[in-house]
């Protein structure tokens, strides 16, 4: 039952007071990795052996005595709950989901720039994207990652695992980008973000079908999620799209060049009251979480 106590209170305590403004661990855990970056880094001129190498060595740096010292004062020795607790709440990422994608929709309702509200949550050109489907599409996202992902790897492996996941998530958004300077040297950090989010995206995707139009969201799992270029997040956004009715996807453009992708969903385009529709879509899915947790932990200690 402790698991399950944790983690409602940690959901609380995000939901109450968002993000700190000042001081936030993964900021300061995003300069550390950009030093490493900068020490281990080959160069152009180096070899993609190279470049895997040291990346994967980054990685191991990076990650590796943050989650061991996650591990240490949250174990016998440690402080336990308390700084299990306040690891998991730093690591969560629900309520500044919220802040985000409400922030557009606002923007956009009165008629300010929502372009530039959209472009602090997607990567792809501000001028050439379709406001509404960019957003949701990085909520449901986002939700898997920063949400049922974490909590997923806190229930597994306790802050430890919550804090592993949420730094290689992170690195994975500063480094795998496929491009000239990440292409090889970013490959762990991808790989490993792929690996951790395996299993918590088809739960996600899972808890969408079930927290929207259940039949409909397995369908288009089922029949469009092997078509996106990411295993795990075609599996959540198609499962997200077809639990709200809605068709996301379609062709993206990216730092000036357009980029095809698949349609996943169906029905209608979103307009931008769909974004509320989706955040209430992943707001459920914690719900039901907690609320599975809480059952499982009561049946335990029964």
């Amino acid at each position: 039952m402790a698991t399950a106590t944790l983690a409602v209170a940690a959901v609380i305590a995000d939901w109450l007071l968002g993000e700190p403004r000042r001081w936030h661990p993964l900021v300061g855990f995003g300069r550390l990795a950009e030093r490493i970056e900068q020490a281990l880094h080959p160069g152009s001129g180096a070899s993609p052996l190279a470049h895997r190498s040291l990346g994967l060595l980054a990685v191991v740096a990076s990650i590796l005595p943050l989650t061991l010292l996650a591990a240490l004062v949250t174990g016998p020795a440690g402080s336990g709950d308390l700084i299990g607790l306040l690891l998991l709440y730093f690591a969560l990422g629900h309520r500044s989901l919220h802040q985000h994608a409400l922030r557009v929709m606002h923007a956009a309702q009165r008629g300010d720039d929502a372009r530039r509200c959209a472009g602090l949550m997607v990567s792809r050109d501000p001028e050439a994207m379709d406001v509404a489907a960019a957003t949701i599409e990085s909520v449901l996202e986002n939700a898997s990652d920063g949400v049922f992902a974490t909590l997923f790897w806190f229930v597994v492996a306790g802050a430890a695992g919550a804090v592993l996941h949420r730094l290689s998530n992170t690195l994975d958004a500063t480094w795998g980008y496929r491009n000239e300077r990440y292409l090889h040297f970013g490959w762990a950090a991808a790989r490993l973000d792929d690996l951790l989010n395996f299993v918590p995206a088809r739960l996600t995707a899972l808890t969408f079908a079930l927290s929207g139009q259940t039949r409909q969201a397995l369908a288009c799992w089922r029949v469009q999620a092997c078509c996106w270029a990411s295993p795990n997040a075609g599996a959540v956004m198609a499962a997200g799209a077809g639990a709200l009715g809605l068709r996301l996807g379609g062709p993206a453009r990216y730092h000036g060049a357009w980029h095809p992708r698949p349609v996943l969903g169906c029905d209608s385009r979103p307009t931008t009251r769909d974004i509320e529709r989706a955040l209430g879509l992943v707001q459920r899915g914690v719900w039901l979480w907690l609320a599975v947790l809480v059952l499982i932990g009561m049946a335990t200690d029964a």
